[in-house]
């Protein structure tokens, strides 16, 4: 079996530190909620975010009408998305205080949070409290994952959704052959939501594919191929409720996907292939076609923007349970377990070096790996601590202080990037100072929002107001919606800057830099995120590097 409540403590680690961890746990996920209760208001507008609030507004009508009003059946390509993030925050904006991008970045928060607490969880079914701590410490830090949860309305929620399908498995796995009701119900739930949530999360049955390989291999050379046999059908009968939850699930959040028995299969396909008319993203001092980005993005990325310590640990807790499931000596469930959660953190990774699929926006379609990662890093961190505990208690001391410590930097970083934690890039690296020229960074324009609240302040501070009765003019480089929204009424957007009066771009490789004076920069780190221009003596013919799609 698996480390659990039961086992006994390693050598120096009592009972007593295992509690303290738990609780330690409890107050890290108390405090992430506090900070995200006091900071969701800090982020701004994405590229999809407009439309995913018209595609949450659109599954709530199509329940509300009784499935008669099916508009949401062929709203652009989010009818082959799963939608339970956006009808559960479209349903929570009329009950909320909140305008509905602010509820949007709240319930985003919320379920970031709900991935913190079953990383905490596998990473303590792996190696126990300690482990559990260590890897929500690690998840919790890990400024991808931070910053995205806020106002990404895809990956978060489906990363956190595959998460509790993880949980689900290790859980199953590790009470292999009988797993108990409740169990049955977490994979079914889990299941349930990563489908729903993209027909990708398909990926997981390869994980559980090479649990199971490793578990049937060895049985059936113990008890036969008729004894393993047996054990393997009983298992599947009783996971079958979780299979039929699972369906419900999906259905509930994804309705378009059970309407044909083949749109799933129709989904599938669809994005196979790259969808989408191919543009230009800067990689690694390059402009490269999305289509055409190297089999090393996403290693590069991960070595350059995740946390040193969660990189380290993480790769630790992957080469340990590789070995540990290699060593026969280990009990089989728990080996199994080991292949499950390590082919997590590293297939998806593997998959892309060899595929070669359209890349692009970081590491944003790879959320949904560092939950894993986190909690193989708990469970290397825990045996670090195990392994020092055993010459006493100095020693074990100062190893901890040295892992906390290492825990805080990133946690230091975050604090200065805010509300932009997600465009980290780590201090081996050399930070954003030396990826602003080499990668993207706001490629979600999140900055407009503190941009445009700067220019309507400044405006009003001045008491200056549109000549002629007219509104505002403002050309814009970078998302428009979330310009449009974030300078209200009194203005006016477009990207073409003929006859504007400012100009509002982000800090991308496509911005031109203007010749015209500046009125003031959103900045972090001495990075410049987002720009705005006076044009009103100076106008200017583009705001592009590039020609206009």
């Amino acid at each position: 079996m698996i480390l659990s409540e039961n086992r006994s403590p390693p050598f120096g680690i009592t009972r007593l530190h295992e509690t303290l961890a738990d609780r330690l746990a409890i107050v890290v996920l108390v405090v992430v909620a506090v900070i995200a209760a006091l900071t969701f208001r800090d982020y701004g507008l994405g590229w999809d975010d407009y439309t995913h609030s018209e595609y949450g507004d659109l599954l709530v009508a199509l329940y509300r009408s009784g499935f008669t009003d099916t508009r949401a059946f062929s709203f652009v390509n989010l009818y082959m998305y799963g939608g339970g993030f956006d009808m559960v925050a479209a349903l929570l904006d009329k009950v909320l205080p909140f305008d509905l991008f602010e509820t949007r970045r709240l319930t985003g928060a919320a379920v970031g949070l709900v991935g913190l607490a079953v990383t905490w969880r596998i990473g303590r079914h792996l190696g126990g409290p300690i482990a559990g701590l260590i890897a929500l410490v690690l998840l919790a830090t890990c400024p991808l994952y931070y910053g995205q949860m806020f106002m990404n309305p895809k990956d978060p929620p489906f990363a956190v959704a595959l998460t509790v399908l993880l949980l689900g498995m290790v859980r199953v796995f590790a009470q292999y052959p009988r797993p108990n009701a409740a169990t049955v119900a977490i994979f079914g739930l889990g299941l349930g939501l990563t489908f729903g949530s993209r027909i990708m999360g398909g990926i997981a049955g390869i994980y559980a594919a090479a649990a199971m390989l490793l578990l049937l291999v060895v049985e059936c050379r113990a008890l036969g191929w008729r004894g393993a046999g047996g054990r393997f059908i009983r298992f599947i009968l009783i996971l079958l409720p979780g299979f039929a939850l699972a369906y419900v699930v999906m259905g509930l959040i994804w309705p378009w996907g059970v309407i044909s028995p083949l749109n799933p299969i129709r989904a599938l396909e669809y994005f196979a292939h790259f969808f989408e008319k191919p543009w230009n993203e800067l990689f690694n001092g390059r402009v490269i076609s999305v289509p055409d980005m190297p089999r090393t993005y996403v290693p590069t990325l991960m070595a350059v923007t995740l946390p040193e310590v969660l990189l380290v640990l993480g790769c630790a807790g992957l080469i340990a349970a590789v070995a540990d499931a290699v060593g026969s000596q280990r009990p089989l469930n728990r080996r199994a377990v080991l292949v499950l959660v390590a082919m997590a953190a590293a297939f998806p990774v593997l998959y892309a070096v060899i595929e070669r699929p359209a890349m692009y926006n970081g590491l944003r379609h790879f959320v949904f790996v560092v939950p894993p990662l986190a909690a193989l890093g708990g469970m290397a961190g825990a045996m670090i601590l195990s392994q020092v505990a055993r010459m006493g208690r100095r020693p074990a001391a100062v190893a901890a202080g040295v892992l906390l410590g290492f825990l805080v930097l990133p946690a230091i970083d975050m604090v200065r990037l805010h509300p932009y934690e997600y465009t980290h890039f780590n201090r081996a690296y050399g930070g954003v100072r030396t990826a602003a020229t080499q990668f993207m960074l706001d490629y979600w324009g999140l900055s407009f929002k503190e941009a445009t609240a700067k220019l309507r302040h400044l405006l009003q501070e001045r008491g200056e107001t549109a000549p002629d009765g007219r509104l505002w003019k403002v050309a814009v480089c970078g998302p428009p919606r979330p310009a449009e929204v974030g300078l209200g009424p009194e203005f006016e957007t477009d990207w073409n800057p003929k006859g504007a009066d400012f100009a509002l771009t982000i800090g991308a490789f496509y911005c031109l830099r203007l010749d015209a004076p500046v009125l003031f920069e959103i900045v972090r780190e001495g990075v410049v995120y987002a720009r705005v221009y006076d044009l009103r003596k100076h106008p200017v013919d583009t705001l592009l590097t590039l020609p206009p799609p």
